[in-house]
């Protein structure tokens, strides 16, 4: 890793550290989010570059034990494929659902949800389309819309939604359970 990078990683440690709450799974979208470009615009033969802070927090997240997922709706997944290993980052994903889809990635998740068995409460996920955004949220997995490229802000940002999410679903989790454990006993009991 470069110095630009160490320096990158070095913040997200301290962001991420920040937090009491944390997801099980971060998922990333690769084209405009991990990189600045579009594989099928690409070649394999050419040398694929990340966006300034992506490997630092892509380092940061692997340290914490945070797993990392790939949901791309690229056509060209070979491309992507070549442009991962050439950047060294393969193994830093638990599952990589890369492959063209109509469905605004709600198929991707699915898969990898199988996969991890993680639920979708515990993830959080960028990407820079705002379909794919609104589709994801909606099954329950805090998603944060990027616009140029996944960084150190758009982290701080996701971490903090998700802990929003998750101590609202915990609070939602706690009335429910009081509300129902403190019900009358209605049955016939014999006197």
């Amino acid at each position: 890793m470069g110095e630009s990078a160490e320096k990158a990683k070095a913040e997200a440690l301290q962001i991420i550290g920040a937090f009491e709450v944390l997801p099980k799974l971060v998922v990333f979208d690769l084209d405009y989010t991990l990189w600045p470009f579009y594989c099928e615009c690409r070649s394999k033969r050419e040398t694929p570059s990340l966006y300034p802070h992506a490997m630092g927090i892509l380092s940061a997240l692997k340290l914490k034990g945070i797993d990392v997922a790939i949901a791309s709706r690229s056509p060209t997944s070979d491309i992507a494929k070549a442009f991962l290993n050439k950047l060294g980052i393969t193994s830093f994903f638990v599952a990589q659902e890369i492959y063209s889809s109509w469905t605004h990635k709600t198929d991707h998740f699915q898969r990898i949800h199988s996969i991890t068995g993680i639920p979708f409460n515990s993830m959080l996920f960028f990407d820079d389309e705002n379909r794919n955004i609104q589709a994801v949220s909606k099954m329950g997995v805090t998603s944060i819309l990027v616009e140029n490229g996944v960084n150190l802000g758009s982290l701080s940002q996701g971490l903090a939604q998700f802990s929003r999410n998750w101590n609202t679903s915990q609070k939602n989790k706690q009335k429910w359970l009081s509300s129902y454990s403190q019900k009358p006993d209605t049955s016939n009991s014999a006197q």
